[in-house]
Protein backbone atom coordinates (compact mmCIF):
# COMPACT_ATOMS: atom_id res chain seq x y z
CA UNK A 1 0.00 0.00 0.00
CA UNK A 2 2.86 2.60 0.80
CA UNK A 3 4.91 1.85 -2.33
CA UNK A 4 1.60 2.03 -4.66
CA UNK A 5 0.27 5.39 -2.45
CA UNK A 6 4.27 7.07 -2.91
CA UNK A 7 4.88 6.57 -6.24
CA UNK A 8 1.46 6.96 -7.42
CA UNK A 9 2.51 10.58 -6.08
CA UNK A 10 5.37 10.82 -7.82
CA UNK A 11 7.84 9.26 -5.07
CA UNK A 12 10.73 6.81 -6.21
CA UNK A 13 10.63 4.11 -4.05
CA UNK A 14 14.07 2.50 -2.95
CA UNK A 15 14.50 -1.25 -1.10
CA UNK A 16 16.77 -3.60 -1.93
CA UNK A 17 14.84 -6.66 -3.62
CA UNK A 18 14.77 -8.67 -0.12
CA UNK A 19 12.04 -11.19 0.64
CA UNK A 20 9.33 -9.57 2.53
CA UNK A 21 8.82 -5.60 2.95
CA UNK A 22 11.47 -4.86 0.51
CA UNK A 23 9.75 -6.99 -2.56
CA UNK A 24 6.06 -5.55 -1.39
CA UNK A 25 7.35 -1.83 -1.53
CA UNK A 26 8.68 -2.30 -5.16
CA UNK A 27 5.83 -4.47 -6.16
CA UNK A 28 3.50 -1.45 -4.83
CA UNK A 29 5.44 0.99 -6.74
CA UNK A 30 5.15 -1.33 -9.89
CA UNK A 31 1.41 -1.18 -9.57
CA UNK A 32 1.39 2.42 -10.42
CA UNK A 33 3.22 4.10 -13.27
CA UNK A 34 5.48 5.03 -10.76
CA UNK A 35 9.59 4.28 -9.71
CA UNK A 36 11.21 1.63 -7.84
CA UNK A 37 14.89 1.83 -7.20
CA UNK A 38 16.88 -2.08 -5.85
CA UNK A 39 19.81 -2.09 -3.93
CA UNK A 40 21.42 -5.14 -4.56
CA UNK A 41 24.02 -6.86 -1.60
CA UNK A 42 25.58 -8.80 -4.79
CA UNK A 43 27.04 -8.07 -9.09
CA UNK A 44 23.66 -6.79 -10.64
CA UNK A 45 23.98 -9.99 -12.81
CA UNK A 46 23.25 -11.91 -9.97
CA UNK A 47 19.85 -13.86 -9.39
CA UNK A 48 19.31 -12.95 -6.04
CA UNK A 49 17.09 -13.73 -4.18
CA UNK A 50 15.93 -16.57 -6.94
CA UNK A 51 12.43 -15.85 -6.24
CA UNK A 52 12.42 -11.65 -7.28
CA UNK A 53 14.12 -12.89 -10.48
CA UNK A 54 10.46 -11.44 -12.87
CA UNK A 55 10.47 -8.67 -10.17
CA UNK A 56 13.99 -7.74 -10.83
CA UNK A 57 13.42 -7.76 -14.26
CA UNK A 58 9.86 -5.47 -14.05
CA UNK A 59 12.15 -3.19 -12.09
CA UNK A 60 15.09 -2.91 -14.98
CA UNK A 61 12.23 -2.72 -17.64
CA UNK A 62 10.98 0.76 -15.71
CA UNK A 63 13.65 1.49 -13.69
CA UNK A 64 16.91 0.78 -12.03
CA UNK A 65 18.76 -1.85 -10.13
CA UNK A 66 22.08 -0.38 -8.78
CA UNK A 67 25.16 -2.48 -7.07
CA UNK A 68 28.47 -0.95 -5.85
CA UNK A 69 29.53 -4.59 -6.68
CA UNK A 70 30.80 -5.43 -9.82
CA UNK A 71 29.36 -8.06 -12.09
CA UNK A 72 29.80 -11.48 -11.13
CA UNK A 73 30.18 -10.69 -7.18
CA UNK A 74 28.43 -13.17 -5.25
CA UNK A 75 25.59 -12.56 -2.33
CA UNK A 76 27.56 -12.38 1.18
CA UNK A 77 25.89 -11.69 4.48
CA UNK A 78 28.35 -8.85 5.41
CA UNK A 79 27.16 -6.88 1.88
CA UNK A 80 23.69 -6.38 2.76
CA UNK A 81 24.15 -4.23 5.42
CA UNK A 82 27.26 -2.49 3.82
CA UNK A 83 24.19 -1.66 1.21
CA UNK A 84 21.86 -0.54 3.28
CA UNK A 85 24.34 2.74 3.60
CA UNK A 86 23.35 2.89 -0.19
CA UNK A 87 19.68 3.25 0.40
CA UNK A 88 19.49 5.31 2.71
CA UNK A 89 21.85 8.01 0.87
CA UNK A 90 19.35 7.98 -1.75
CA UNK A 91 16.70 8.50 0.41
CA UNK A 92 15.01 12.20 1.31
CA UNK A 93 13.13 9.39 4.01
CA UNK A 94 13.12 6.32 5.52
CA UNK A 95 10.32 3.73 6.39
CA UNK A 96 10.79 1.27 8.71
CA UNK A 97 7.23 -1.19 8.37
CA UNK A 98 8.32 -4.06 10.39
CA UNK A 99 11.86 -4.64 12.27
CA UNK A 100 12.36 -6.93 14.96
CA UNK A 101 15.44 -5.97 17.83
CA UNK A 102 18.42 -6.54 16.10
CA UNK A 103 17.08 -5.51 12.25
CA UNK A 104 18.60 -4.91 9.10
CA UNK A 105 16.07 -2.51 8.81
CA UNK A 106 17.61 -0.59 12.24
CA UNK A 107 20.75 -0.33 9.92
CA UNK A 108 19.31 1.76 7.35
CA UNK A 109 17.75 3.99 9.46
CA UNK A 110 20.80 4.87 11.58
CA UNK A 111 22.70 5.50 8.48
CA UNK A 112 19.30 7.77 7.77
CA UNK A 113 19.57 9.43 10.88
CA UNK A 114 23.47 10.04 10.63
CA UNK A 115 22.79 12.19 7.33
CA UNK A 116 20.42 13.92 9.05
CA UNK A 117 17.38 12.31 7.08
CA UNK A 118 13.75 11.98 8.05
CA UNK A 119 12.99 8.17 9.98
CA UNK A 120 9.31 7.09 9.48
CA UNK A 121 8.05 4.23 11.70
CA UNK A 122 4.83 2.12 11.42
CA UNK A 123 3.40 1.42 15.14
CA UNK A 124 3.17 -2.58 15.97
CA UNK A 125 1.77 -4.40 18.72
CA UNK A 126 3.83 -3.79 21.77
CA UNK A 127 3.79 -8.17 21.95
CA UNK A 128 5.06 -8.42 18.39
CA UNK A 129 8.81 -9.11 17.93
CA UNK A 130 8.21 -7.92 14.45
CA UNK A 131 7.09 -4.20 16.05
CA UNK A 132 10.33 -4.17 18.89
CA UNK A 133 12.35 -2.48 16.07
CA UNK A 134 10.02 -0.02 15.06
CA UNK A 135 8.48 0.80 18.62
CA UNK A 136 11.87 1.51 20.10
CA UNK A 137 12.77 3.79 16.85
CA UNK A 138 9.40 5.68 18.27
CA UNK A 139 10.81 5.74 21.29
CA UNK A 140 13.94 7.17 20.10
CA UNK A 141 11.53 10.23 18.54
CA UNK A 142 11.32 8.61 14.77
CA UNK A 143 7.75 9.93 12.93
CA UNK A 144 4.83 7.72 13.49
CA UNK A 145 3.57 6.37 9.93
CA UNK A 146 0.45 5.50 9.60
CA UNK A 147 -0.55 6.32 5.98
CA UNK A 148 1.50 7.77 2.99
CA UNK A 149 -0.07 11.20 3.47
CA UNK A 150 2.19 11.10 6.75
CA UNK A 151 5.49 10.51 4.19
CA UNK A 152 3.97 13.14 1.57
CA UNK A 153 3.43 15.73 4.03
CA UNK A 154 6.73 15.63 5.50
CA UNK A 155 8.28 16.27 1.69
CA UNK A 156 5.91 18.65 0.71
CA UNK A 157 3.93 16.40 -1.78
CA UNK A 158 0.52 16.95 -2.06
CA UNK A 159 -1.56 13.55 -2.17
CA UNK A 160 -3.12 13.09 -5.49
CA UNK A 161 -6.76 13.11 -5.59
CA UNK A 162 -7.86 9.14 -5.44
CA UNK A 163 -11.76 7.77 -5.62
CA UNK A 164 -13.33 7.99 -2.48
CA UNK A 165 -14.41 4.26 -0.61
CA UNK A 166 -17.61 4.51 -0.80
CA UNK A 167 -17.54 4.79 -5.01
CA UNK A 168 -16.16 1.78 -5.24
CA UNK A 169 -18.03 -1.38 -7.64
CA UNK A 170 -16.91 -3.79 -4.98
CA UNK A 171 -19.27 -2.31 -2.76
CA UNK A 172 -22.63 -3.02 -4.66
CA UNK A 173 -20.79 -6.87 -4.51
CA UNK A 174 -21.49 -7.47 -0.97
CA UNK A 175 -21.51 -9.71 0.97
CA UNK A 176 -19.05 -11.96 -1.01
CA UNK A 177 -16.00 -13.46 -0.33
CA UNK A 178 -12.40 -12.15 -1.53
CA UNK A 179 -11.82 -15.18 -4.18
CA UNK A 180 -15.77 -14.14 -4.88
CA UNK A 181 -15.40 -10.48 -5.68
CA UNK A 182 -11.80 -11.42 -7.99
CA UNK A 183 -14.16 -13.44 -9.88
CA UNK A 184 -16.99 -11.15 -10.62
CA UNK A 185 -14.74 -8.23 -11.04
CA UNK A 186 -11.50 -9.69 -12.84
CA UNK A 187 -9.64 -7.78 -10.86
CA UNK A 188 -5.99 -8.92 -9.66
CA UNK A 189 -6.78 -10.35 -6.11
CA UNK A 190 -4.28 -7.39 -4.98
CA UNK A 191 -6.25 -4.78 -6.34
CA UNK A 192 -9.19 -6.58 -4.48
CA UNK A 193 -7.74 -6.96 -1.43
CA UNK A 194 -6.18 -3.21 -1.41
CA UNK A 195 -10.16 -1.80 -2.54
CA UNK A 196 -11.63 -4.60 0.65
CA UNK A 197 -8.95 -2.81 3.15
CA UNK A 198 -10.10 0.94 2.08
CA UNK A 199 -13.56 0.24 2.48
CA UNK A 200 -12.90 -1.43 6.12
CA UNK A 201 -10.59 1.60 6.97
CA UNK A 202 -13.81 3.78 5.82
CA UNK A 203 -16.17 1.83 7.96
CA UNK A 204 -17.89 0.68 5.22
CA UNK A 205 -17.31 -2.90 5.48
CA UNK A 206 -16.07 -5.60 7.51
CA UNK A 207 -15.08 -9.20 7.45
CA UNK A 208 -16.39 -11.98 9.62
CA UNK A 209 -15.29 -15.96 8.81
CA UNK A 210 -13.84 -15.00 5.42
CA UNK A 211 -16.72 -13.02 4.21
CA UNK A 212 -17.24 -9.16 3.37
CA UNK A 213 -20.43 -7.76 4.42
CA UNK A 214 -21.68 -3.76 4.03
CA UNK A 215 -21.90 -1.71 6.92
CA UNK A 216 -24.69 0.26 7.45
Amino acid sequence: MLGRDLAAAGVVVVSGLARGIDGEAHRGALETDGRTVAVLGCGIDRDYPAAHTTLAQLICERSLIVSEYEPGVEPAPWRFPARNRIIAGLCAATIVVEARERSGALITADFALDEGREVFAVPGEITSALSAGTNALLRLGATPLTAAADVLESLGIQSPPGRAAHDSPILDLLPATADELVRKTGLAVGEVIAALAELDVAGLAAEADGIYRRLA
